[in-house]
């Protein structure tokens, strides 16, 4: 039976990775499907391509019917693409949780590669500063392990993006993803980032 000390070190572990700064590795874009198809990553994914306004109601998506931001046409297809590459790599997702905003969502969707559960605090539909709570969230997910065999994908904002990963999200484009894994020996590394147009290069 684990001593009252050691409990302790176990509940407050995941809290002193998500405030301490991360790492980077670099895992050459050359051996980075093998590495997924092997699993025990967590990818960070900002939502595919979405025009700023939202589409009035002749333009919107039938099932978009608050009347969100929406994917355009290269969103649409970089999404599908998406999806269609990490099943000819084989890259497994045993988790896909995704910001309940519809872009993000339809992001998802038509990548198709597994069921999708919304998750409140990768939301940002405002695109707002994003809370510290959220940003600390965000960082104890890239610290949870996964298992052997299988990924994680989350799908969010690049302003939830930008607080929890200051040092790596310069510049981060729609579709872009960081490449996490939680298996450093000081907590979660970030070992690759790739935009949403370079998975059929690998």
């Amino acid at each position: 039976m684990p001593s009252a000390r050691i409990r302790m070190l176990l509940v407050l572990l995941p809290l002193l990775l998500a405030a301490g700064p991360l790492s980077a590795q670099s895992l050459p874009r050359s051996s980075l499907a093998a590495a997924l198809r092997d699993g025990g990553f967590v990818i960070v994914m900002r939502h595919a391509n979405s025009p700023r306004q939202p589409p009035d109601a002749a333009h919107a998506n039938p099932e978009n019917i608050k009347q969100e931001r929406q994917l355009d046409e290269t969103g649409r297809r970089d999404a599908q693409a998406m999806g269609s590459e990490l099943k000819r790599l084989r890259i497994p997702l045993n988790e896909v949780l995704s910001s309940p905003t519809y872009r993000a969502l339809e992001t998802a969707r038509l990548m198709n590669v597994a069921t999708v559960q919304p998750v409140d605090e990768l939301g940002n539909e405002g695109m707002a500063a994003t809370s510290e709570a959220r940003t600390t969230w965000l960082r104890q997910q890239v610290a949870r392990k996964t298992p052997a065999g299988q990924n994680r994908l989350l799908i969010t904002h690049g302003p939830n993006i930008s607080a929890a990963f200051a040092d790596f999200s310069t510049g981060m484009e729609e579709g872009e993803a960081l490449i996490f894994d939680p298996r450093g020996m000081n907590g979660p590394v970030m070992v690759q980032r790739i935009r949403i147009g370079d998975w059929a290069g690998l």
